[in-house]
């Protein structure tokens, strides 16, 4: 752990970029919460490195998983070098007999590909109408960082929406979010500029006009798919992890995470049935179906707030309603955001958890309005001047609108 968060940067809240410029800070959760921004190549190197250390695990790179007869547990495999094998040859290259399958192999998994031919798995994927394109936000002159390092640099623009993640060197990973047909408006250079002037004009301070060009026009525009899947065990011999049972959107930043938390919740199992492997698999299947396609809905939901909702009254509103009710009542009120990043509570309890209070924090803001709404229009009527009287009034306004937009959006399934 201690090599990892120094690898890291530490964030402890959003910072919001206005279009004018101005810059506002909302913080994750309590005093010392915070997430980490890290390099993924890094991350993934350390763990190999600590995985080949125990001396129990062999690694075999460039070995392409083609097929698999999972009744069997017999895997197949194309080795793009000679160099390696995995064991003796079979038909379509090397052939690896198993007595349990981890397939952990992405969004676009073989395993689960296998799955679905030998048994009733339930499969469904979703590419959401908006892509995104990574560019960079380089060191100033001075060699060090160009904006606050440790925030999440969010530039909140409605319709789509441009953030910047700090780098250890003191660069940023810019990520532009935003619908193809956008993407496709912008084809010279010219087109860019006039954009990014109109919409993220201090970034473009920060990136540079010439490296702003050519890294836009030379970096792909990717796609973001969700998938979702059930079961995540076969015949109690494979289990699929990560990307490959659930793979989501990436605006909680819970994709690698709840990657992480698959191995810990499957190891909380093999504990409990004394390390059998099938044991532990069939009891995970029941149980972590459920919290994957909630974090799925959670993720996608987080863009709305991201890219819109991070601006509105209603919102700093309620968040400021909630951190005060989490203030009072520490283990039974606790913000949604705080409930995915800093907890272990499953993704499915978060969501009904974070309904309820929904709905609590709405009666009693019902309740709070009408009292004001009562006591004020009582003042007002018996000519007292006195100056709280219209700040009541103000306030049973402010929560008579804050009610209204959340009955719309339970009435409508829609967010405003």
């Amino acid at each position: 752990e201690e090599e990892v968060v120094a690898m890291a940067v530490p964030m402890h809240g959003r910072m919001i970029h206005s279009l004018s410029g101005e810059m506002s800070v909302q913080a994750y959760g309590k005093k010392g919460q915070c997430l980490y921004s890290i390099d993924r190549r890094k991350l993934n190197e350390l763990l190999l490195n600590k995985a080949e250390e125990t001396g129990k695990i062999s690694l075999h790179f460039e070995h392409h998983l083609t097929r698999a007869n999972l009744e069997e547990n017999t895997l197949f495999f194309n080795a793009m070098s000679s160099a390696e094998g995995l064991g003796g040859e079979g038909e379509g290259g090397k052939k690896v007999k198993t007595d349990f399958v981890f397939g952990c192999d992405g969004a676009h998994s073989t395993v689960r590909c296998q799955m679905m031919r030998h048994g009733q798995l339930n499969y469904s994927q979703e590419y959401i109408p908006h892509g995104y394109k990574e560019l960079t936000m380089p060191p100033n002159k001075a060699g060090g960082y160009t904006l606050s390092p440790n925030y999440l640099h969010i530039w909140p623009r409605q319709e789509f929406m441009m953030i910047a993640l700090p780098n250890k060197d003191c660069s940023f990973t810019v990520t532009l979010f935003m619908p193809f047909d956008k993407f496709n408006s912008i084809e010279t250079e010219e087109d860019l500029l006039e954009f990014f002037m109109n919409h993220f004009p201090n970034a473009v301070t920060h990136i540079g006009v010439e490296f702003l060009v050519k890294e836009y026009f030379h970096n792909p525009t990717g796609s973001l798919i969700s998938v979702k899947c059930r079961p995540h065990c076969m015949h109690n011999s494979t289990l699929i992890l990560g990307d490959a049972a659930h793979a989501v959107v990436p605006f909680y930043g819970q994709g690698m995470n709840a990657g992480f938390e698959d191995c810990l919740v499957y190891h909380d199992y093999l504990e409990s049935f004394d390390n059998n492997l099938a044991k532990a698999a069939a009891q995970y299947n029941e149980t972590r179906c459920e919290d994957a396609h909630a974090i799925a809905k959670l993720s996608k939901d987080n863009y709305e707030e991201m890219r819109s909702h991070v601006t509105s009254r209603f919102f700093l509103f309620r968040k400021y309603i909630d951190n005060a009710l989490n203030r009072m009542f520490p283990r039974s009120f606790v913000p949604l955001y705080s409930m995915v990043a800093f907890s272990r509570i499953p993704y499915h309890e978060v969501e009904e958890r974070n309904s309820q209070q929904r709905r609590l924090v709405s009666y009693s803001l019902s309740a709070v309005g009408l009292c004001s709404f009562g006591l004020g229009g009582y003042l007002l009527l018996r000519g007292c001047g006195w100056p709280p009287s219209k700040i009541l009034f103000k306030l049973a306004l402010l929560v008579v609108a804050y009610n209204v937009k959340e009955k719309v959006e339970d009435l409508l399934h829609i967010d405003i």
